[in-house]
């Protein structure tokens, strides 16, 4: 029903949807686009082993948060090399990349974000909002680091911005290998669930996984592993970039979940951002991939943070939404933990303070 509802909206705010393969200097990628490209642009990027359907598919399947976005931008979903679906005209259909070649260059978390620029220029876009998670929130805030001017807002859900951590690092190595001669076997598959879900909705033996991660556990069989393989590798291999997010001239807002395997990473890039533009939400009881576990914990903050773009959400939805994107000056009030959701459980809220 859930699904039906999406395909039903999709297609009466999103006429001619459609998935681009876009030449870029790093290499071929695929971008789905849904929406009027005369609207504002809104571009997002998943993490590891995930797509625009298995990573932004729960968020979009909440009808107050489709109404928000899908009337007032042009989606623009950026799948990682080799990571694309063939049906372009839902949130539902099967994943359909063609495995890479061995002999195909190794892309850097570099090269991914320089292929986020060649996207704009193929579709004419200047100044975008991004939402990225995890792995592609890292990417996406790379961009904006090294193109201030084409951001003007970001959305990330449990970002990075240092450098693997040990743990991590040796958790992507033991990944790496086994894809390399396993593929997407059940130790990865279980592996990458433990980067997406908390506990609780893993399940157990007592209690089974919920609809959600199994769900992204078929997607995950449908995966091919070296498309996984490069992705994972190139953000192994991430550098740091905290001293970058000070030249960051858009405002944030930061989602993670406080079960997340990158809670305190999440946390320190909000103490490094510049307080006056950014604010950070912790959704209880809730892993990293805050988008499909809990993603109506995400409305409100949405709609506050985008009310200073001049962004509503309609109460219908044949109300034509405002005029193009214009930034304006946002108020300090819209970032008060009061005002961003704190007493909506189970939300927790705060603001960044160093």
């Amino acid at each position: 029903m859930a699904d039906s509802f999406a395909i039903d909206m999709l297609e009466a705010t999103s006429p001619g949807a459609k998935e681009h393969l876009i030449e870029t200097a790093k290499g071929v990628i695929s971008v789905a686009m849904f929406g009027d490209p005369e609207k504002p642009a809104l571009i997002t990027y998943p993490d590891i082993a995930l797509n625009y359907m298995s990573c932004f598919q729960g968020l979009f399947l909440c009808p107050e948060a489709f109404s928000l976005l899908l009337h007032n931008f042009c989606i623009y979903h950026i799948s990682p090399p080799g990571h694309e679906a063939v049906d372009a005209t839902g949130l539902v259909g099967p994943v359909g990349a063609a495995p890479m070649s061995h002999d195909d260059l190794a892309l850097s978390a570099d090269d991914l974000a320089d292929q986020v620029a060649d996207v704009l220029d193929y579709f004419g876009l200047g100044a975008v909002m991004c939402l990225g998670v995890t792995g592609g929130a890292y990417v996406l805030t790379l961009f904006a680091i090294k193109h201030t001017r084409r951001v003007i807002g970001l959305i990330l859900v449990s970002p990075l911005c240092k450098t693997p951590s040990w743990s991590e690092w040796l958790c992507n190595k033991v990944v790496s290998n086994v894809l390399n001669y396993y593929g997407m076997c059940g130790l990865v598959k279980e592996l990458m669930l433990m980067r997406y879900f908390s506990k609780e909705v893993r399940g157990c033996s007592l209690v089974p996984e919920t609809d959600v991660v199994q769900s992204c556990g078929k997607a995950l069989d449908e995966m091919q592993s070296l498309n996984v393989l490069r992705y994972l590798e190139a953000l192994n291999g991430r550098a740091d970039i905290t001293d970058g997010l000070k030249r960051l001239q858009c405002r944030t807002l930061i989602f993670v979940g406080e079960n997340s395997t990158f809670h305190l990473e999440s946390l320190h890039m909000t103490s490094k951002l510049d307080r006056r533009l950014s604010a950070l939400i912790e959704v209880g009881r809730c892993g990293s991939l805050v988008t499909e576990e809990q993603p109506d914990a995400m409305l409100m903050p949405l709609e506050y943070f985008l009310m200073g773009y001049g962004v509503y959400r309609p109460s219908e939805f044949n109300i034509s939404p405002r005029s193009p994107l214009s930034p304006t000056s946002i108020s300090p009030e819209l970032f008060k933990p009061e005002s961003m959701g704190l007493k909506l459980k189970p939300i927790k809220t705060r603001v960044s303070t160093t």
